[in-house]
């Protein structure tokens, strides 16, 4: 059960000054009454805003839930760029306080568990809103729908749906990767399985670099291989009943030669303990980190090919080709520009209470991708009929 929203109050309260802080929180400070920026201390807040060239613009805080607390009103926007197992005690204060809050992290079982409360309490949950997940949602939502309109929902008709997305160096190195932050987090994404249909049937890699291949992205090579649970997607994305998939796959993308440059990690991730990849994740960190002289490059390649028993056919897809500049990573300007998007549409009212997963539906995603696109978020898309 859902009530009206909280009326927006038209203050946010951004939480975390790290990496994937960029060029969004510019543009909440244009558009949103106050911003108020929480990091570990006062001083590194007001650091960072001097860094983002917002100082004035921003009021910097010293972090704490109790802290945060003190100072949330009916109404404010909680933007959580802390790490997933935080997001639950936060959004617990949010419902208690009558704010909204919002994240770029996948939903965790304590966020769902909590948002029966926050739709009866007219609170918004917006999650899945930065780059993956998040923009890779709304190229689904836009293929599905265009498909849909091509094939018919009633036609039976089989389909192929990928899903990849990495941040890569723009210049390669031999590693072929370098770590910019929680290397930890990439070694373990690793070490779970990935669910996944392939030749019409749920798959799972128990490796999951196992399941490497090469992936074609506008003439050039790169290795993917699947990430996380790919199944649900499926009911998220709106496929139709009549329509049965051939492969559905969500995954990372990494360059070309990653699969032998890191044959050593794998080795190490096969019989290694928590202790030994904890330990790994800092020596690689430390042997191939990301320097100021480098710049990212971030590639989401979705594509959808539908064929119909009459014969009828549909393919497109939508490709975001990004490389950072001195001002800003491209993982910062997609994470923070998406999420900045979302809060807006917090403040101006038009997103219900309860969970949110970016925009849900084709006309919402359409209409965030031209405001994207307008903001200096590129991408192209390919319709093959």
């Amino acid at each position: 059960m859902t009530t009206d929203p909280v009326s927006a109050s038209g203050t946010v309260h951004w939480i975390g000054a790290g990496l994937s802080t960029g060029s969004g929180l510019a543009a909440l400070c244009d558009t949103a009454e106050r911003v108020r920026l929480w990091h570990r201390t006062e001083s590194r807040a007001a650091d960072a805003l001097d860094r983002l060239g917002l100082a004035g613009r921003a009021e910097p805080r010293a972090y704490t839930l109790p802290a945060l607390a003190a100072e949330l009103a009916p109404g404010d926007v909680v933007v959580s760029m802390l790490p997933a197992p935080e997001h639950a005690p936060l959004l617990a204060e949010c419902v208690r306080l009558g704010a909204h809050f919002a994240c770029s992290s996948y939903v965790s079982q304590a966020v769902l568990d909590q948002v029966p409360a926050a739709g009866k309490a007219g609170v918004v949950v917006l999650t899945e809103a930065g780059l993956d997940p998040g923009i890779d949602h709304l190229f689904a939502h836009a293929l599905v729908a265009r498909a849909r309109e091509a094939i018919g929902d009633q036609t039976p008709a089989s389909y192929t749906l990928t899903s990849y997305c990495g941040g890569v160096p723009a210049v390669p190195n031999d590693f072929t990767y370098r770590f910019s932050w929680a290397p930890a987090g990439v070694l373990n994404a690793l070490r779970s399985p990935a669910r996944y249909i392939e030749g019409g049937a749920e798959t799972v890699a128990d490796r999951p670099w196992e399941a490497t291949r090469r992936h074609v992205v506008d003439g050039e090579t790169f290795e993917v291989y699947p990430n996380r649970d790919s199944v649900p997607f499926v009911a998220q994305y709106g496929l139709p009943d009549a329509w049965t998939p051939r492969t559905f796959v969500r995954g990372t993308l990494r360059l070309e030669g990653w699969l032998r440059a890191w044959g050593g990690v794998f080795e190490e991730l096969k019989r290694g303990d928590d202790a030994r990849i904890a330990a790994l994740a800092q020596e690689l960190a430390a042997a191939h980190p990301t320097t100021d002289d480098d710049r990212d490059r971030v590639v989401l390649a979705v594509s959808l090919d539908v064929r119909a028993g009459t014969g009828r056919t549909w393919a497109g897809g939508y490709l975001l080709d990004l490389v950072g500049d001195a001002r800003e990573s491209a993982m910062a300007r997609c994470v923070s520009r998406t999420l900045a998007l979302g809060v807006r549409h917090v403040l101006d009212g038009s997103l219900p209470p309860g969970l949110n997963r970016a925009a849900e539906t084709a006309a919402r995603s359409e209409q965030w991708l031209s405001e994207l696109a307008r903001e200096g978020v590129e991408f192209t898309l390919r319709v093959d009929q």
